[in-house]
């Protein structure tokens, strides 16, 4: 199927790529829209795992009040040049997340975060609780395993589903944006404030 100068137009004022990336995006997808957002998703994603190594120094400390005052939260995110940082793109990510952790309150930023005696009891938790429920025991592994993936989804900002679009994890949201920047972006660490809180 031929791409027209229009097809491409569409599909950039869609997803924000390159001219170059959508035309290889509609032949590869033979000029289906939905397939050449895909292509375009997992070839952003697949930039953005490249990126994800480089130093990133630059970024901002922001703040988001929530709530009427009640809550409020503190966090450091970093990129690689002051020019994206100064970036309405990267400003909203900042305030996209730091509002998903006021709404959301989780304890760590990823899994590697979570400390071991916690994890521990955790899993000794799960491991009771398959018992209990008269799992058999070469499968008890497994099933906490796949209850720690959830307890990881709970606790930790990296792997909760943003709470603007459950279908995108944190996780996910920054890889996007590493892949529209072209630049690395790091949450650093973060602090939630609540009124009358420990």
């Amino acid at each position: 199927m031929a791409v027209t100068a229009e097809m491409v137009r569409d599909l950039r004022d869609r997803s924000g790529a390159g001219i170059m990336d959508c035309k290889e995006a509609l032949r590869e997808s033979n000029g289906d829209m939905d397939g050449a957002m895909d292509y375009l998703r997992k070839k952003g994603l697949s930039k953005a795992a490249k990126k994800a190594g480089r130093d990133a120094s630059e970024g901002c400390v922001s703040s988001y009040i929530h709530s009427g005052g009640k809550i409020g939260v503190l966090m450091e995110v970093n990129c690689e040049t002051d020019f994206v940082a100064r970036n309405e793109l990267f400003q909203n990510l900042v305030k996209d997340v730091a509002m998903h952790i006021a709404a959301v309150n989780p304890g760590y930023l990823s899994p590697e975060d979570v400390p071991s005696a916690e994890l521990e009891k955790e899993k000794a938790i799960l491991a009771e609780q398959a018992k209990e429920s008269g799992k058999p025991e070469a499968v008890i592994p497994k099933i906490v395993e796949g209850r720690l993936a959830k307890f990881y989804e709970e606790r930790c900002l990296l792997k909760q589903k943003f709470v603007k679009d459950p279908d995108v994890s944190i996780e996910d949201l920054i890889k996007a944006k590493i892949s529209e920047l072209g630049e690395n972006i790091v949450i650093r660490r973060f602090t939630r404030y609540q009124l009358g809180g420990n």
